[in-house]
């Protein structure tokens, strides 16, 4: 289950917990942002722009990425069912553990899944290990079947990055055969320098390249629903785009996506923020005697020895328990890193437990 579950805590309890199982911006909506949705509550009368034109320039422009290169859904999960859709019955090769709708879509879509176990002790992160795993896979591919990889950048639950050149290479093999690599990057604004990290100026290079991104997380509108993904191919993307509902993007999510892409200033200051609070967090943590993912977004992987998440609940406090990710077993868990104060109350919810 995905975290972010304050619906059924404040049904039971009667008051929002605080909540660190969801990974979202501490700052709140940007007040650009909800101007924009005020101001677009009065045009709602009219149906959505099918193809999102207004929002893609302002993307593109953004992030230095051509328009037609670009395809908003309903939230990045959205994408990920229509990109398994595409290539349905194909085969799948996802390294783990990785975020669950992967797998849910997947099998969903009736693929063969092959996967790939990161190991603690890289740091849960993909090394030169799985090229051979990788070229059999593409070796062995049927020809009547169509194949996807799933990657994370950075990953979830760990948070950690891979290197440049290991990406290039996984594409490098994945192109030969057509197999399109799909590339999460959704966490991606969190990291300290994430364009040195992203795989967007590829896209020329590799057409079987899908990069998803979110608004979700970075600009705090999880309830809004908006994500968007990047491809060269425009027949791969008129494809997702035709395995789905239509005017899946609402007029009030487009109007707060083109006000949340243009401000960049919040995203400084989001990133800033995460940027001190990660380390003194991960600190916190290891001085309780957790063994701490050195992660690089906006959550840190941990592990415990005690049991945390009923003993945080009855505090008022959600945390992501990880033992259904595949991979992980009894004992990890992943908190968001929010504001200062908040971090501080967590630290003591759980000095209070090891107690």
């Amino acid at each position: 289950m995905h975290g972010g579950n304050w619906a059924s805590f404040k049904q039971k309890t009667g008051h929002m917990p605080l909540d660190f199982s969801a990974n979202i911006s501490p700052l709140g909506v940007p007040e650009s942002v909800r101007a924009a949705v005020i101001r677009a509550v009065s045009e709602a009368d009219r149906y959505p722009d099918p193809s999102c034109s207004e929002l893609r320039t302002v993307i593109g422009k953004t992030e230095q990425v051509p328009p037609e290169y670009i395809l908003c859904g309903n939230g990045a999960a959205d994408l990920i069912w229509r990109i398994t859709a595409v290539c349905r019955n194909g085969s799948a090769l996802l390294p783990v553990p990785a975020f669950s709708e992967y797998r849910t879509a997947l099998q969903a879509n009736g693929f063969g899944i092959r996967t790939y176990a990161m190991r603690e002790s890289d740091q849960f992160r993909l090394t030169a290990d799985f090229l051979p795993v990788l070229k059999a896979f593409v070796n062995e591919l049927p020809e009547t079947k169509r194949g996807i990889v799933f990657l994370t950048e950075p990953g979830n639950p760990a948070g950690v990055t891979t290197e440049q050149e290991l990406l290039l290479q996984i594409l490098d093999i994945c192109s030969r055969r057509g197999v399109i690599v799909v590339v999460d990057e959704c966490f991606l604004d969190f990291l300290d320098d994430p364009e040195s990290h992203t795989l967007k100026r590829q896209l020329n290079v590799y057409h079987n390249l899908l990069i998803l991104r979110a608004m979700t997380k970075i600009y705090a509108v999880a309830g809004i629903r908006l994500g968007y993904c990047f491809c060269s191919d425009g027949e791969l993307l008129v494809d997702i785009q035709n395995h789905g509902q239509p005017w899946n993007v609402s007029h009030l999510a487009q109007r707060a996506g083109a006000a949340a892409a243009a401000d960049t200033a919040y995203r400084d200051a989001v990133r800033a923020l995460i940027r001190v609070e990660r380390k003194k967090l991960q600190t916190g943590l290891r001085a309780l005697g957790c063994r701490v993912i050195p992660g690089e977004a906006n959550y840190l992987l941990f592990h415990s020895d005690r049991l945390l998440t009923r003993p945080l609940w009855e505090r008022g406090i959600l945390i992501r328990d990880c033992r259904d990710y595949e991979g992980l077993e009894e004992g990890w868990y992943r908190t968001a890193v929010r504001t200062h104060e908040e971090n501080r109350i967590l630290l003591h919810a759980l000095t209070e437990i090891y107690r």
